[in-house]
């Protein structure tokens, strides 16, 4: 059976749009350093595509510290990334060229991530992308963020298509475990150093960058 039409494309968007993980695995590491947490740099990419508040309760329900606020962590981690996305955020790799197709060929464009309003401002204002999207979606004040599907299904009705009409283009595996629980066509576009991980086949498609959508997308709406 023929896969059905897409007609929106839904974007993750740190480390989708904006090379922004980094400095939240710098962000985090130091946090929890500061707050007597014995992890490594590398131990923060387990909770990348979660959400601010579920990062800090990951880490506080295997370390728990004295003095535990999760809204005061959180918000530390967030004011660093912010400041790092408005002094040095670049776009990733063929970000405008995936944008304008989308736009030339008439596709919806949507945004679903786990971060909050103050992240994706800082976004959506340093790379002056925010004139592209039909729907921006946050999963900051819902119940649960991802893995949950909840940010997908939200942008999806704002959108007034189905499931199967959106594709999702997730760089994180919680994010992709949301994206196939909403029923979503998917697109995985690892970090280079995780290209190889078996993980990547839930996705339908996994490419190098954005770059190839275009390409991959042209036969498909």
């Amino acid at each position: 059976m023929a896969s059905p039409l897409i007609k929106a494309v839904i974007f993750d968007m740190d480390g989708v749009l904006i090379d922004s993980e980094p400095a939240w695995q710098l962000a985090e590491y130091e946090t929890m350093r500061n707050h007597g947490l014995n992890i490594s740099y590398q131990d923060t990419l387990q909770t990348t595509g979660l959400r601010i508040d579920e990062v800090v309760s990951y880490w506080y329900q295997r370390f728990p510290w004295r003095d535990y606020d999760n809204h005061k962590t959180a918000t530390e981690i967030v004011n660093q990334v912010v400041q790092h996305i408005l002094d040095h955020g670049t776009a990733i790799q063929g970000v405008f060229k995936a944008l304008d197709f989308c736009k030339t060929n008439g596709l919806k464009v949507g945004l679903a991530t786990s971060s909050s309003q103050a992240i994706i401002q800082a976004v959506l204002n340093k790379l002056e992308i925010g004139h592209y999207f039909n729907s921006i979606q946050s999963a900051e004040n819902l119940k649960r963020g991802k893995p949950h599907p909840e940010v997908y299904l939200n942008c999806i009705d704002d959108l007034e298509l189905s499931s199967s009409q959106c594709v999702a283009i997730e760089d994180s595996f919680n994010g992709l475990i949301a994206a196939r629980s909403a029923n979503m066509q998917t697109i995985a576009i690892p970090a280079p150093e995780q290209r190889n991980d078996q993980k990547w086949i839930i996705a339908h498609k996994q490419l190098d960058s954005l770059l190839e959508l275009p390409e991959y997308l042209q036969d498909k709406f």
